[in-house]
Order: structure tokens, then C-alpha cells, then sequence
């Protein structure tokens, strides 16, 4: 059965989603996955703008004009290493150069302005490469870490289940959503935070250790998490509760703005 929209008030904040470049057929598409904007709607309560991923990138100020928010979500690709690293991409690892040359783009002139930003997976590990962080390509070839990745034979939602506990940092941002110390979440990613960026906050860890939540305090709004609290969003309250975070600040935003 169809679920009914959520009901909008007037004048919602306007949260920009970067899009994916996609071949369907011989065409290049723009696309953004259905449950990010439905997160940024039924649990953020925000209206959900898709900024198109051109290359040549479009100006920043341009696809920023407007918004009072940034969610930059999860992909099937990966951000090409020569972004962070001097090392080469590996055989079939699945890139998005359109993407990559908007974000890089979009993310200094969103913290310049203020803007809040939520980010999940690939965002997280967006963020992270803008700050001068770096990642890990395959974390499960790393010694003494996980396999953090699903199986993809697996069902949805068998792949997004509740993998792993994580450890909160005590008295971070995410800490006070969840209400305790650790938090069960999914586990549906590659690749890692191999160095964290300069003024990044490590939020939560993984039981080998590896980051999966950082914030930032100077500024406004930023938080970015390696799982994706977007899936079925309005049935587990710490996710709820983290796009709730982000759609309060996003209407902070949209009053100042105003």
C-alpha cells in the first residue's frame, strides 16, 4: 500500500540533496535515493531539493541559493583516492566524477554560510576528504578491523538490520539524541575514515575502533555518520531523532534567513 506524504507546513525548510550521475539505458540521469527524501521529509520535516551533479559543476552560491539545509547522502560510488591519497582507485571501485567536482564545491561555501549539514555515508566520508581527512579504500583488508560491508544477496532489509553496537562519545550531540552510551546500527560500507579531518570531533566508534559519527563545533550544524539512519527512519527513534536534530536546525536557519 502507498504511504501518504506527510503533510508540509507552510514554508518548511529547503534542505538541498546533491544528486548522483546515472546511466539508465544510454542516458545520464540525476538521481537521489527515495529514502533520504523521504527522511528529509517525515522525520526532519523539511522539503527535500535535488541540486543537479553537472560537470562543469555548477556554481556553489548558485545550487546553495535559498536552501537553509544540506543533507549529502549515501551512493553506489566511491570518491576518487586522488582526492585524498596519491594512491590508484582498485579494479571495478565505481566513481562519480560529477559528483565529487559539485560536492568539493558545494561543501566550503555551506560552511562559509552557515548552512546546517547532515551527512551520511558517502557524505560521510565527503566531509571528512573536504577537512583534509582521509580514508581507508577497503577497511576490511585492513588489519585488526571488521568487514563493515552487507551481503548483497541478502533482502533490504535483512542488509540494513542492526549490525553492530557503537560506543557515543559521552556528552556528544549524538549521546544526548540517543539518551545512553551505545547504539545499535547498521553496517552497509566499504570504506572508512582512515585520518579524520582538522577540527572534526569523533562522535561515535565502532568495536575495532573505526570512526563512525564525527561533528563539528565551530559553526553551524554538521554532523555526519557512517551507517544510514535514513532507512525506515520513523521506525527506530535515535535515527528519528538525528534528522530531527538536523531539521531543528534547519529551521533556525530558515528564520535567520527570513
Amino acid at each position: 500500500m502507498t504511504r501518504s506524504p506527510v503533510p508540509l507546513p507552510s514554508g518548511a525548510p529547503r534542505v538541498g540533496l546533491p544528486t548522483d550521475r546515472k546511466l539508465i539505458g544510454p542516458h545520464p540521469f540525476f538521481a537521489a535515493g527515495e529514502k533520504y527524501v523521504r527522511a528529509v521529509v517525515e522525520a526532519a520535516e523539511c522539503l527535500p531539493i535535488l541540486l543537479p551533479a553537472l560537470q562543469p559543476a555548477l556554481p556553489a552560491d548558485a545550487l546553495l541559493a535559498g536552501l537553509d539545509g544540506l543533507l549529502l547522502t549515501g551512493s553506489v560510488s566511491n570518491i576518487e583516492p586522488h582526492h585524498y591519497s596519491d594512491e590508484p582507485s582498485w579494479d571495478g571501485n565505481l566513481h562519480d566524477p560529477a559528483r565529487d567536482e559539485t560536492i568539493f564545491a558545494l561543501i566550503p561555501r555551506a560552511i562559509a554560510l552557515g548552512l546546517p549539514i547532515l551527512a551520511i555515508c558517502r557524505g560521510f566520508q565527503e566531509i571528512n576528504v573536504a577537512f583534509g581527512g582521509g580514508l581507508h579504500q577497503k577497511v576490511h583488508e585492513v588489519p585488526g578491523y571488521l568487514d563493515h560491508r552487507e551481503n548483497p544477496e541478502d533482502p533490504l532489509d535483512l542488509q540494513y538490520a542492526p549490525r553492530h553496537e557503537i560506543v557515543l562519545t559521552p556528552g556528544g550531540l549524538l549521546a544526548g539524541i540517543a539518551g545512553a552510551e551505545r547504539a545499535m546500527v547498521n553496517s552497509v560500507h566499504g570504506q572508512g575514515v582512515s585520518r579524520l579531518g582538522a577540527g572534526l570531533v569523533a562522535e561515535a566508534t565502532a568495536p575495532d575502533g573505526l570512526i563512525e559519527a564525527y561533528r563539528r563545533d565551530e559553526g553551524a550544524f554538521l554532523l555526519a555518520v557512517q551507517w544510514h539512519p535514513e532507512w525506515k527512519v520513523r521506525e527506530t527513534p535515535f535515527h528519528h531523532g538525528i534528522f530531527r536534530a538536523f531539521g531543528d536546525a534547519c529551521r533556525l536557519r530558515a528564520q535567520q534567513r527570513m
